[in-house]
C-alpha cells in the first residue's frame, strides 16, 4: 500500500446563502470552486493540471447548477478534458467522501494525484429542492421527523440537552472563530475571491461572513425555536445556511517526493457510518466508534478534533457520548478556531472543510500531536469520520 499524503488544502470564505445579503449572491458554485483548483495548482507549480488522476467533487444536492458539478465545473473552469471526473453524494458528509475515495485510490496504487473537493450553494439550490421520496419511505418515517430541524429537536430531547448549553456552545463558536479570524489563523486555508456587499458594491471577500464579534447572552435567550412549539433549538444553535467550496491536493508519497513537494500529515483511515435518521446528528457516535474499533485508536490519541457543528444540540451530544471533550464549551481540543455554528454549513462543501481546517489547525496549534480526526452528521443518517498522522 502506498502512501497517501495531503500536499495542500484551500477553500473559499463561506458566505451568507441569502439572494439580496449573500457576498457571492452573484457567483455560481462551480465558480467558487474554480478559485480553489486555481490556488491549488498557482501555489504547487509543480503539479500539471493534465497529470492530475482523477476529480472527486461532493455534493449534498446534485441538481439545478449543481448537477454533475464535478465535471462541468471542471470544464468551465477551463481544465483539461482529458481528466476524469466523478461528482457524489452522501448528503453532509460528501467531502469527506471525496476524501476517503481519493486517497484509497491512492493508497492502492491506482492514482498518484487526486483532487478532492466539496462545493455547495444553498441559496441557488436549496436544501430540499427537486427531491422526490420514495412514498415507501412513509411506512418507515414519518417525513416531517426527517427534516433537519425537527432531528436536531429530537436529539436535544433524547440525550437531554440543555437550552442553555447549546446557547454557550453557540456563543463559544463565534468567539473561537472570531479569535482566529483577528488572528489570521485561516489565512493559509481561505481564498481570497471577489463578491459584493449589502449594497451590491464589490468587494474582496477574505472571510467567512457568518462570524460575528460578540454575541448576547440575553438575546439568545429570547429567540424562540422555529422547528418545534415550545422547542429548545433557535437559528443561533443551528448552522446557518451557506455557499462555499474546497479542494485538496493528495498525492502519493513518491509522487511527492519526485516533484520535490511538502507535505506534513499523510491520510490515516476513514469509515462512513450510518444511523437512525430521526436522529440524523448523532451519526459521529456510531462513526467515530467505529474508526476507532478499526485502528485501535482512543480519545487521547487524538491531539485535535473538528466535529461539524451541524446544530449545537447533536454537537453536544456526540462530545458528551463520545468523552472527546468537556462536557460544555469552551473545548480544549473539539473546534479550536471555531465550528459551522459559527463558519457557516455549506452542506457538501463541509466534509472537506474541517479536514483542512484541521491541518492547520494541527501544524500550528497542536505540531506534538501524532493524530487528529474529523468527524460530521449528515441528512437521513449519513456520517463519516476520519483520521490524519503526522510524518
Amino acid at each position: 500500500m502506498q502512501e497517501c499524503v495531503f500536499v495542500d488544502g484551500v477553500r473559499t470564505p463561506n458566505a451568507r446563502a441569502h439572494f439580496e445579503k449573500g457576498w457571492f449572491r452573484n457567483l455560481r458554485p462551480d465558480e467558487l470552486l474554480t478559485a480553489c483548483y486555481d490556488a491549488i495548482f498557482a501555489r504547487n507549480k509543480a503539479v500539471d493540471p493534465e497529470k492530475v488522476d482523477a476529480v472527486l467533487v461532493g455534493v449534498a444536492n446534485i441538481s439545478g447548477c449543481q448537477t454533475d458539478i464535478g465535471r462541468l465545473g471542471w470544464l468551465a473552469g477551463g481544465y483539461p478534458e482529458c481528466v476524469p471526473s466523478n461528482t457524489l453524494t452522501n448528503q453532509c458528509p460528501s467531502g469527506m467522501s471525496a476524501i476517503m475515495h481519493a486517497a484509497r485510490a491512492i493508497m492502492t496504487g491506482e492514482a498518484d494525484i487526486m483532487i478532492a473537493a466539496g462545493v455547495e450553494d444553498m441559496e441557488k439550490v436549496p436544501m430540499g429542492a427537486n427531491y422526490d421520496f420514495p412514498q415507501r419511505l412513509g411506512s418507515r418515517y414519518n417525513g416531517v421527523d426527517l427534516l433537519m430541524g425537527s432531528t436536531a429537536e429530537k436529539v436535544a430531547e433524547v440525550y437531554g440537552i440543555a437550552r442553555d448549553d447549546m446557547d454557550n456552545m453557540a456563543i463559544w463558536s463565534h468567539k473561537k472563530a472570531y479569535a482566529a479570524q483577528q488572528a489570521g489563523k485561516f489565512k493559509n486555508e481561505i481564498v481570497p475571491i471577489k463578491g459584493v456587499d449589502d449594497a451590491g458594491n464589490e468587494m474582496l471577500v477574505d472571510k467567512d461572513q457568518w462570524v460575528r464579534e460578540t454575541i448576547d447572552p440575553a438575546k439568545l435567550k429570547t429567540m424562540q425555536s422555529p422547528f418545534k412549539p415550545g422547542g429548545t433549538v433557535t437559528a443561533a444553535t443551528s448552522s446557518p445556511l451557506t455557499a462555499g467550496a474546497c479542494a485538496l491536493l493528495l498525492m502519493s508519497r513518491k509522487k511527492a517526493d519526485e516533484l520535490g513537494l511538502s507535505y506534513s500529515y499523510r491520510y490515516h483511515y476513514g469509515v462512513l457510518a450510518g444511523c437512525d435518521p430521526t436522529v440524523m446528528g448523532i451519526g459521529p457516535i456510531p462513526a467515530v466508534k467505529k474508526l476507532f474499533a478499526k485502528t485501535g485508536l482512543k480519545n487521547s490519541d487524538i491531539g485535535a478534533i473538528e466535529l461539524n457543528e451541524a446544530f449545537a444540540s447533536q454537537s453536544l451530544a456526540c462530545i458528551r457520548e463520545l468523552g472527546l471533550d468537556n462536557p460544555n464549551a469552551p473545548f480544549e481540543k473539539v473546534n479550536m478556531w471555531g465550528g459551522a455554528l459559527a463558519l457557516g454549513h455549506p452542506l457538501g462543501e463541509s466534509g472537506a472543510r474541517i479536514v483542512v481546517t484541521l491541518l492547520n489547525v494541527l501544524k500550528t496549534e497542536k505540531p506534538e500531536a501524532r493524530y487528529g480526526m474529523a468527524s460530521l452528521c449528515g441528512a437521513f443518517g449519513n456520517a463519516g469520520a476520519l483520521t490524519v498522522e503526522k510524518i
